[in-house]
């Protein structure tokens, strides 16, 4: 079989955004580049699903993709605090992020930042080329566009 591969183009590609309203510090600027993304990728206006935090980020995730979206871009910031909450937090909306994208055939792209302190997670979240909402968008499209090639779109 050939390789499918390519750069993503997003041109007619209906992008789903999941967004965790925790940590907004953090996962507005992760919003803003996975926008910015999509839109440079050449991707319609997503709609964008805010929920209570990174835990409820699976079913919003879900309901994207059952609502027709070909991707969905999940953002959300677990910082670790004085208890193990972290650790369940973030491997359970991790997992959950995964049977999403198992289930559906819709790729769901991890913009989930799991850090140490809060202003690692705000490094990773501010403008630029670090910023890791644009990275998941990014992977978001390059996974649609191929899956489109895969399935003959």
């Amino acid at each position: 079989m050939p390789e499918i591969a390519g750069a993503a183009d997003g041109r007619g590609i209906k992008v789903g955004v999941a967004v965790a309203s925790f940590n907004a510090f953090v996962t507005d600027g992760l919003l803003q580049g996975a926008l910015e993304a999509l839109t440079a990728g050449g991707a319609p206006e997503p709609v964008v699903l805010r929920v209570a935090g990174s835990f409820e980020l699976p079913v919003a995730a879900r309901a994207l993709a059952e609502a027709g979206c070909e991707a969905v871009v999940a953002l959300g910031a677990v910082i670790k605090g004085e208890t193990d909450h972290y650790e369940h937090v973030a491997t359970q909306a991790i997992a959950g992020l995964q049977q999403v994208a198992l289930q559906t055939g819709v790729p769901v792209a991890l913009g989930v930042l799991t850090a140490r302190r809060a202003d690692q997670a705000r490094e990773r979240s501010l403008p630029g080329p670090g910023n890791k909402g644009a990275e998941a968008a990014q992977a978001a499209l390059q996974a649609a566009t191929a899956l489109r090639r895969l399935r003959g779109g």
